[in-house]
């Protein structure tokens, strides 16, 4: 437990709390001894880290900042009024089982932890012996509940500053702080910005460091009766950090369903990663049960006035590798729903009392198997539990690689190097003329860049699966975007019109490993089809342009020695499952194993694919397994272009520094002559233009 003042006065070294401070301190007794973990998954980096002590160390470390910050004041009734905010405003959150039931047969609306820690506090204030009261009177001897009632209200709005900060609440729900204004405190500015400091840096002090100069001027035009709200779009931009295209229809949404008639507790929390469509789609739904709730009671007193996302939130995020993500089993499944909420398995799940409507998803029991399953399996790092995740998604049709890669998106792109040394960027400067088209375009990237480097051309995208053509739609919605897309399959024929320009990146070795061709997959003449029917598509003085893998010339030999013994395990693996190079047999493949040495000799090619598999990581084994990169020679392209009639422009081969900057760690590579040697090349960048007539 680390050390800070306020821990160091009521903690011995062992982490205890005596005895006697918890009955002179009710504040402490009620977030010491609690079974009520009260936890913002937003604020925490590893969901197993959190012990349940999160709430006391916060309300500690106000303290110590409220001590730093007035270590030279001379205003003791200040700090003794911030302090007793401090200690009372998250208490709600604590307390043992039977002491929170006794809570809420009072009526105190735990959810809304502010208000509620407001009355746990008076209550103790009532009682004229307690010693919260006894400091009261010892300070305030003639306006002991003046004082008690000024502590109570900044209690109550305990937090509110932050909440409105974030768009989460309007400015007018803080207008009872202009009261304030009216009591004897000197300085109440001073007093409200120091209360605001110790709560946003308990926090985080970055935090604070971002929005200190909004909070100061909120509080100062509150404290002179501005309390204008504003506007939506400004609103929803805090309420989406993550940057996210806000459009008019956005905040019109907003402005007219939700901000004038409910708080957004916990939005980012459990929101962040959607997108605002998707948002819309879920606050829509739970709208339609609010009124649905509202219009069966019949009751003004019982309509809903927050909506609470924090069961979401807890419900979103588990630890991978050791730190949080987002569970993008159950996320998926979400994103189904919101697409089709008659999908089964899976309902929105609204909650309502105490005016709040606390919005989860609930997933059937076989459903929460399956999201188990697949959260376990991707722990375990076990090969066969990544492949039979890929089994799992294709049996339910959810959207999988090569347009997803579940949770490891990150840790798959991140691997290689950074885009603006990978040659992905240059071939876009091959285009020409004014119709472009992008083939197996998945997430929009190069859609996008051939946008912003072109915004006069008519960029068209294309992929085979209408899923992605309508992801890719609500993107360019969402967006903004003129780009257009379509389905298309160069395999099967032509594009529909005459084109410029047709840009395959990275996605011919997918055709090559994924077409069910007269010879099975892992058949050249798909490539060659979907070659010649996009140069069939070209204009005169068109150009085919490709960023793909290559394959090495020659049948030589190489060989790997692993640094760890991981690597020999996952070769193995590969060795069994990879079923491209079909020109090679197995003998040809690998030549010999030495286990004991941790090294493998083979053909170069088909070491070259497996160390380019490699280099992706286990999370990423199951989709690159069945993927051959490599299916041409430099030399077999250009004299495959040439006979269907295209001048060569460009054709060169190259290593992407990301391979072995990555490789380097796991690996060493050996020649013939048990010499190290190079990596060979790994992709290739080709122009090839149709002639003029």
């Amino acid at each position: 437990m680390k050390k800070t003042g306020n821990i160091e006065k009521y903690f011995d070294e062992n982490g205890n709390v005596d005895r006697t401070l918890l009955k002179e301190n009710r504040w402490l007794e009620y977030l010491t001894e609690t079974d009520n973990v009260y936890v913002n998954a937003e604020r925490v980096e590893c969901i197993s880290g959190i012990s349940g002590k999160e709430t006391l160390m916060y309300v500690l470390r106000t303290l110590d900042i409220l001590d730093e910050l007035t270590i030279d004041s001379k205003d003791e009734e200040a700090k003794f009024i911030i302090q007793t905010v401090l200690q009372w405003a998250e208490v709600s959150k604590g307390g043992l089982s039977i002491q929170r039931q006794e809570w809420l047969k009072k009526g105190y609306p735990l959810s809304i932890h502010n208000i509620a820690s407001a009355e746990i506090f008076y209550d103790e204030v009532s009682n004229k012996e307690s010693e919260t009261y006894i400091s009261f009177k010892k300070i305030f001897p003639e306006k002991t509940d003046e004082y008690i009632e000024i502590t109570r209200l900044l209690i109550k709005t305990h937090g509110l500053i932050g909440q409105c900060i974030r768009g989460e609440i309007p400015v007018s729900d803080n207008a009872s702080l202009v009261e304030l204004t009216k009591s004897d405190i000197k300085d109440v500015y001073s007093l409200l910005l120091i209360l605001n400091e110790c709560i946003i840096r308990g926090v985080s002090d970055k935090i604070w460091a971002d929005v200190k100069d909004e909070v100061s001027a909120l509080l100062d035009r509150i404290l002179h009766e501005d309390i204008s709200e504003y506007s939506a779009a400004y609103r929803l931009e805090k309420l989406c950090p993550k940057e996210m295209d806000i459009f008019d229809e956005d905040a019109y949404f907003f402005a007219k369903e939700v901000f004038p008639f409910y708080e957004l507790w916990y939005f980012s929390s459990a929101l962040s990663d959607f997108d605002l469509t998707q948002i819309r789609e879920i606050i829509g739904g739970v709208l339609k049960k609010i009124r649905a709730f509202e219009a069966e009671k019949k009751d003004v007193e019982q309509g809903v006035k927050h909506i609470n996302f924090k069961p979401l939130a807890d419900n979103l995020y588990y630890d991978y590798e050791s730190k949080k993500h987002i569970n993008v089993y159950r996320k998926r499944i979400i994103e189904k729903y919101i697409r089709d909420s008659s999908v089964e398995n899976v309902e929105l799940d609204v909650q309502i009392s105490n005016k709040t409507a606390f919005v989860d998803f609930k997933f059937s029991k076989v459903c929460e198997k399956l999201i188990d399953f697949c959260v376990e399996a991707e722990r375990s790092g076990l090969l066969t539990f990544e492949k039979s995740i890929v089994v799992l998604y294709d049996m339910f049709g959810f959207r999988r690689d090569a347009f997803d890669r579940l949770n490891n998106e990150e840790k798959y792109l991140g691997t290689m190097n950074d885009v603006v040394t990978s040659t992905k960027e240059s071939i876009i400067d091959f285009v020409t003329g004014q119709r472009i088209v992008d083939v197996g375009s998945g997430g929009g990237i190069l859609l996008d860049r051939l946008e912003k480097k072109y915004p006069d051309k008519k960029i068209i995208g294309t992929d085979i699966s209408a899923n992605v053509i309508e992801t890719l739609n609500l993107k360019k919605s969402r967006e903004g975007h003129k780009w257009e897309v379509c389905v298309q399959n160069f395999v099967d024929g032509p594009f529909k019109e005459e084109v410029d320009s047709v840009i395959f990146s990275s996605i011919l070795h997918e055709i090559y490993s994924y077409t069910e061709g007269e010879n099975g997959l892992f058949d050249i003449e798909s490539v060659k089809k979907a070659l010649k029917n996009s140069f069939d598509s070209l204009r005169a003085g068109g150009r085919i342009i490709i960023r793909d893998g290559i394959k090495t010339e020659g049948n030589a030999l190489r060989t790997i020695k692993f640094k760890t013994p991981a690597g020999m395990d996952f070769f193995k693996n590969y060795y069994k499952d990879f079923k491209g190079l079909k020109e090679l047999t197995d003998e040809e493949k690998v030549t010999s194993i030495d286990e004991e040495n941790l090294s493998v000799t083979g053909d170069i090619n088909f070491i070259r694919e497996f160390m380019y598999t490699y280099t992706w990581g286990s999370e990423s084994y199951a989709h690159e397994v069945k993927e051959q990169f490599g299916y041409f020679t430099l030399s077999e392209y250009k004299e495959f272009l040439e006979e269907i009639g295209a001048e060569i422009i460009e054709a060169r081969e190259l290593l992407e520094p990301g391979y072995p900057a990555n490789l380097d760690k796991y690996l060493d590579l050996f020649d013939e002559n048990g010499e190290e040697c190079e990596y060979p090349a790994s992709n290739c960048i080709i122009v090839a233009e149709k002639k003029q007539k």
